[in-house]
């Protein structure tokens, strides 16, 4: 009896042990993301080189008009005005 109480216990923990706790959706050993391609580098109008991947749009500007912009860029501005 002693043996199978301890048999069905160090299942139960061995089982218990394998398996990834159900809070833990984070895995360590995630390969890194490939790097994009097809970037482009434009100038912006701050006078530096920016490297953009999305279109270039033309938005509405609150003076009136639209304004030229390159999406997705490096860093940590999502949308660059550019200079003409």
């Amino acid at each position: 009896m002693k043996v199978l109480v301890l048999l069905i216990l160090s299942l139960t923990f061995a089982a218990s042990r394998q398996a990834p706790s159900p809070g833990s959706s984070f895995q360590t050993n995630a390969a890194p993301q490939p790097a994009r391609k097809g970037g482009r580098w434009y100038f912006a109008d701050s006078g530096h080189a920016v490297y953009c991947y999305g279109p270039v749009r033309f938005i509405p500007i609150p003076q009136g008009g639209l304004q030229r912009v390159a999406t997705l860029c490096q860093g940590n501005k999502p949308i660059v005005p550019l200079r003409d």
